[in-house]
């Protein structure tokens, strides 16, 4: 073999740390069939292409490890996006008060996008790549790998706070001590001197949910206590869902003296089931709620309940996006926040 010049040998040694050469929208372009125009509305989410073409692009894309040249001297675009399931509770509201002032000490700006309310031929990444963004926050989400791929493809930094299943090692995530604040709620009404406890979780299809009922588990198998099927339901994470069970639980021919609510909204619905079943509150049951929302404050009584902190989930995930370098993909991180208990007036020694 013939042996390589100075030169020639520096080059090659350039290439090497270089890596294989990245591919280009002319390749991919190339191989769909259609023109660089069109590759480039597909990863700018314009809506001029048909489904199909955008499919056989986006496929090649992801196939192929497309990753956009980072843009030179060109300002990120002012605004962060935070994506909900649905923005019609208090919870949604106290991550968009975190968010929308995380992000104004940083001279920018939130838009919000409601999965439940995206309509039309574009998908909610589509329309957010339209637009423009500085990176995306999603709530209670499971991307799909597509969806990864696509946002890893675009250069766009992304975080998932509380994400609703398994955690994804290629995900940076935020999240809270779900198990533990679980928990710390059950071990507070055993050592109030309840036995017979019941549990309200969210859907078990939700990570979160199911981190407070085997926080809950936890708690009674250290104390030696029984797990009773009857007592340990899962809800929707609504008022309706917290009345629903709790009636059930209270009409027991042996009812329990507690109920550990999956969050405040449940404790709700089960205040008011106390009170339709005559039950007083803390005397006749004791109810601990979950989240801390301001209006854990304002029931009656005010609610025991674990605190959440869903404002500093939320500066915290901004603060990942902001702390990304333009075009960069960053290792990816999983952060929890501490819960705390807050002993307030729905919970006395059981009697």
């Amino acid at each position: 073999m013939e042996a390589l010049t100075g030169d020639e040998g520096n080059l090659a040694q350039r290439a090497s740390r270089q890596g294989p050469a990245k591919v280009t929208i002319a390749q991919i372009a190339e191989a769909a069939g259609v023109s660089a125009a069109t590759v480039s509305k597909v990863l700018n989410g314009r809506s001029e292409v048909s489904a199909a073409t955008r499919q056989r692009v986006q496929t090649l894309l992801l196939e192929r490890h497309y990753q956009r040249r980072a843009s030179s001297g060109n300002a990120p675009p002012p605004v962060i996006d935070l994506v909900f399931p649905e923005l019609d509770s208090a919870w949604a509201m106290e991550i968009v008060k975190g968010a929308v002032s995380a992000a104004a000490r940083a001279g920018l700006t939130i838009a919000l996008t409601s999965l439940s309310d995206s309509s039309g031929p574009q998908t909610w990444l589509e329309q957010i790549c339209a637009r423009g963004t500085r990176g995306i926050i999603l709530l209670l989400s499971r991307l799909s790998d597509q969806e990864k791929a696509e946002l890893w493809s675009r250069r766009l930094p992304f975080a998932v706070v509380d994400p609703r299943g398994e955690q994804d090692p290629s995900v940076t995530t935020v999240g809270a001590t779900n198990w533990a604040g679980g928990l710390a709620a059950t071990r507070h009404l055993i050592e109030l001197g309840h036995r017979r406890i019941g549990v309200i979780s969210g859907r078990p299809d939700l990570l979160c949910s199911r981190a407070r009922m085997d926080g809950y588990r936890s708690a009674m198998e250290a104390a030696g206590l029984p797990l009773a099927p009857e007592l340990m339901q899962w809800g929707d994470f609504g008022v309706d869902g917290g009345f629903r069970e709790a009636t059930a639980m209270l009409s027991l021919p042996e009812r329990p003296t507690a109920i550990f609510a999956g969050n405040d909204l449940q404790a709700m619905g089960v205040l008011e089931a106390a009170r339709v079943l005559h039950l007083r509150v803390p005397d006749g049951l004791s109810v601990v709620g979950f989240d801390d929302l301001p209006l854990a404050r304002w029931t009656s009584p005010p609610l025991t309940t674990v605190r959440q902190p869903l404002a500093e989930m939320a500066t915290t995930a901004v603060g990942l996006l902001l702390a990304q370098e333009p075009g960069e993909r960053p290792e990816a991180r999983s952060i929890e926040l501490a819960t705390t208990l807050v002993p307030r007036e729905t919970t006395a020694p059981c009697r």
